[in-house]
C-alpha cells in the first residue's frame, strides 16, 4: 500500500520523486515494516560519498574554467564537427564511466558537455543525452554499473570477461547512439 501511494503521488505530479519516497520510508519506519536500524544500514555509505565528491568535482571544473578547456580540448580534436563533438563526449563519459560509478561519470561530465555544445553554437540536448546514455551503459569493467558487480563473483567472471564481450558493446552502443541522438534531438 505505501509503494502503491508513493507511485501515484509520483507520477501524478502530486509530490517530486524525492519527496514521495522519502514520506514512504518513513510510513515504512511507522507502520513497523522496517526498523530505524535496519533503514540505516541499507544506505550505501560510501556510494553516496562518491556521487558527493563527484558533484563537488564537477562544480570545481565549471567554476574553475577547467570544464571550459576540456571542452575547447575536445573541440580542438574534432574541429567545428558536432557530430564529431558529440562522439568524443560520448566516448570520455563511457571512459569515466567504466572506472567511476555511472552517476559520477555523468556528474563530471556534463559541464564539460554542456561547454562543448555553447563551444560550437548549437543545441545542448544531444549533448545532455549523449552523456546520460554514455554515463548509463557500461558493460566493459564489473565496476562501472552496480548489476555487473553484483554478478562479478557469484558468476564466477574475471575481469577480462567484461572486456571481452563488454567492450563490443560498449563500442557498439556508442556508434548507434552517435548516430541517432542528433537525430532525434538534433543540433
Amino acid at each position: 500500500a505505501v509503494l502503491a501511494a508513493m507511485v501515484v503521488a509520483a507520477a501524478t505530479g502530486f509530490l517530486s520523486m524525492l519527496g514521495a519516497s522519502l514520506i514512504a520510508a518513513g510510513m515504512m519506519v511507522a507502520a513497523g515494516c522496517l526498523s530505524v536500524s535496519s533503514a540505516r544500514r541499507s544506505v550505501d555509505w560510501e556510494v553516496l560519498v562518491v556521487i558527493a565528491a563527484a558533484f563537488g568535482l564537477s562544480r570545481a571544473l565549471e567554476t574553475t574554467g577547467a570544464a571550459a578547456w576540456l571542452a575547447r580540448s575536445i573541440l580542438g580534436w574534432c574541429g567545428e564537427s558536432p557530430w564529431a563533438a558529440l562522439a568524443a563526449v560520448y566516448g570520455v563519459t563511457m571512459l569515466f564511466n567504466a572506472f567511476v560509478s555511472n552517476n559520477a561519470a555523468a556528474a563530471i561530465m556534463f559541464p564539460i558537455a554542456v561547454a562543448a555544445a555553447k563551444g560550437l553554437g548549437v543545441s545542448v540536448m544531444p549533448f545532455v543525452v549523449g552523456v546520460m546514455m554514455a554515463g548509463s551503459n557500461d558493460f566493459a569493467t564489473p565496476m562501472g554499473y552496480q548489476t555487473n558487480l553484483m554478478v562479478y563473483g557469484p558468476g564466477g567472471y574475471r575481469f577480462t570477461d567484461y572486456l571481452r564481450l563488454g567492450g563490443p558493446l560498449n563500442l557498439l552502443l556508442w556508434a548507434t547512439a552517435v548516430g541517432i541522438i542528433p537525430l532525434v534531438w538534433g543540433f
